[in-house]
């Protein structure tokens, strides 16, 4: 999935994340992404940048796109980071310049690892499901691993945690000894968690991992209810994790190594720098209409252009922390 915005800021994101537990309600704001789907941006956030490595969350729907043509996100191009796809109602095709055409379904996990560059598309198949519902993640993959050859893993069948009304579906990393087997790069973990009604059930969490959860639907009680569309932060240092639900509800856990390296995140490229990021604009827009023969390559199957660039900010890089200063 892209950052569509024409607006973009470049971000320098680094500084260590909050040390002992926590529970900070970050807040959403709402983007429109490609035609027809609005989203609700929740990381990066005015407040913090980063949980563990995941640096971008955004989440949609659910939707009814009965009449609708659902998602369709034209061809874009990724680097230095993972894209996950995580859907809980409906089917995305997505393609990719690396000849991948792969249908995605409600609980499969789509996980392509940019690295030096590829492009993707991503469209509601026709026919479609009546209610699209999902969320977006990105992973900043660390200095070492940022330029590696690009990839993409279609995991329709992955680990599940049960208990007293828990069922916890292992996105990436591990959860209570259960491991995902989409590749990561560093220590972290995603969880799609189901709570039925009534549950008050304990999670076992990494202590060296900071952590977020964010609630989907229904509306989990973390020391307070969070309703749909909520992303909490709940800082380091937790060993467990309390989650009680008087009606049936989802949210998705997000923890890792809080990620030490500074990374500069601009449309849809985390990089190192305004310089790196610039060229693989300028690379972007110089294969735009071309043959697919650079550095990003062709979608082939998608009908209609590719997504041109924003133009580049005119202000200068200003550093900024992981976590906005207090005033």
């Amino acid at each position: 999935m892209t950052n569509t915005a024409t607006d973009s800021a470049i971000e320098v994101c680094a500084g260590a994340a909050t040390a002992g537990p926590v529970r900070e309600l970050l807040h959403a704001r709402t983007v429109q992404l490609g035609e027809g789907t609005e989203v609700r941006r929740l990381l990066p956030s005015l407040n913090r940048r980063m949980i563990g490595a995941w640096c971008f969350v955004d989440h949609y729907g659910p939707d009814d796109i009965a009449r609708e043509p659902g998602m369709q996100v034209a061809p874009h191009p990724h680097i230095g980071l993972q894209t996950v796809s995580w859907l809980l109602d409906g089917e995305v095709r997505h393609r990719d310049s690396l000849g991948n055409d792969q249908l995605i379904r409600a609980g499969e996990l789509a996980l392509m690892t940019a690295g030096g560059g590829i492009a993707h598309s991503e469209q509601s198949p026709d026919p479609h499901s009546p209610v699209l519902h999902g969320a977006q993640l990105w992973v900043a993959l660390p200095d070492a691993d940022r330029a590696t050859a690009a990839s993409f893993e279609h995991h329709p069948e992955l680990p599940v945690v049960s208990d007293r009304g828990l069922r916890a579906t292992v996105l990436l990393g591990e959860l209570a000894g259960a491991l995902s087997p989409g590749r990561v790069y560093s220590p972290l973990v995603g969880a799609d968690i189901a709570l039925a009604a009534g549950s008050d059930v304990r999670i076992p969490l990494e202590r060296d991992f900071e952590h977020a959860v964010l609630t989907v639907s229904g509306a989990a009680d973390l020391d307070g209810e969070l309703a749909p569309g909520t992303l909490c932060y709940l800082g380091c240092g937790r060993s467990e994790l309390r989650l009680r639900a008087e009606a049936d509800s989802r949210l998705l856990l997000l923890g890792g190594v809080p990620f030490a390296e500074e990374i500069v995140m601009w449309w849809n490229f985390v990089g190192r720098s305004g310089a790196e990021v610039a060229e693989a604009r300028a690379q972007w827009q110089a294969e735009l209409g071309g043959t697919g023969a650079g550095r990003f390559g062709g979608v082939r199957g998608y009908e209609g252009p590719a997504l041109a660039a924003p133009e580049l900010p005119s202000t200068p890089l200003r550093p900024r922390r992981r976590v906005a200063r207090k005033p």
